[in-house]
């Protein structure tokens, strides 16, 4: 049996809360697909204008830093075009870092956007899936006490079950969606470290006590 199947063997024998969880399932899975090829893409994106870049960090070549951040719509070009814009105003490096860490934050909010919603949907497919059993039982136990003794074991088995689907199918649908959670947040410590790194290589290549004694000068 597929998966697919195993989803739709649960609509056809759970009860009312499958489908929230269901409905839960859609959404993380839409969030999911979405964030993954944004975050996939660029980080393709900043590793392709790393390895671009790697020379001129090195070397300190300012120009040719620039000509790359005008070339590229990386979020690591924009992080360095930030600080060599603060640099023609200023000439301090606490001042050049600062710029750099301000428009990191701006891709922070970008990169994590929409991501710890997975989290919050995978507690809430949990908790709907408990709740749905716990009604389920209910139920199941007010209508045996009403019902024919010599059915009361046929039917009381057979309204569990459809109660415990209802935890199963909850746990099914948390289960990736807080993996799925790990594997983003994971992917997006990985940007944001090579922005930082970025950042970091470009503030050690350039030399800032010549530029600051010759404007004092």
């Amino acid at each position: 049996m597929s998966f697919f199947d195993s989803i739709i063997a649960f609509l056809q024998n759970g009860g009312t809360f499958i489908y929230p969880i269901a409905l839960v399932l859609v959404v993380g899975l839409a969030i999911t697909i979405e964030r993954w090829f944004y975050l996939t893409n660029t980080l393709k994106t900043n590793q392709k204008a790393l390895v671009l870049l790697q020379d001129s960090l090195k070397k300190g070549d300012i120009d040719a830093i620039s000509k790359q951040v005008k070339n590229s719509d990386a979020p690591v070009l924009d992080v360095l075009a930030s600080g060599l814009a603060r640099l023609t105003h200023v000439k301090r490096r606490e001042d050049v870092e600062y710029a750099m860490e301000e428009t990191i934050m701006e891709y922070m909010l970008r990169l994590e956007k929409r991501t710890p919603y997975l989290a919050t949907l995978a507690n809430i497919a949990t908790l709907l899936g408990l709740l749905g059993t716990i009604m389920g039982l209910i139920a199941a136990f007010s209508a045996v006490a009403n019902a024919d003794p010599a059915e009361k074991a046929n039917l009381l088995s057979a309204s569990i079950s459809v109660a415990m689907n209802t935890t199963a199918f909850g746990l099914i649908t948390a289960i990736p969606l807080i993996l799925f959670h790990s594997s983003l947040m994971s992917k997006t410590s990985t940007i944001v470290d090579s922005l930082e790194m970025a950042g970091m290589k470009l503030l050690n290549s350039l030399s800032f006590d010549s530029v600051t004694d010759s404007n004092r000068g």
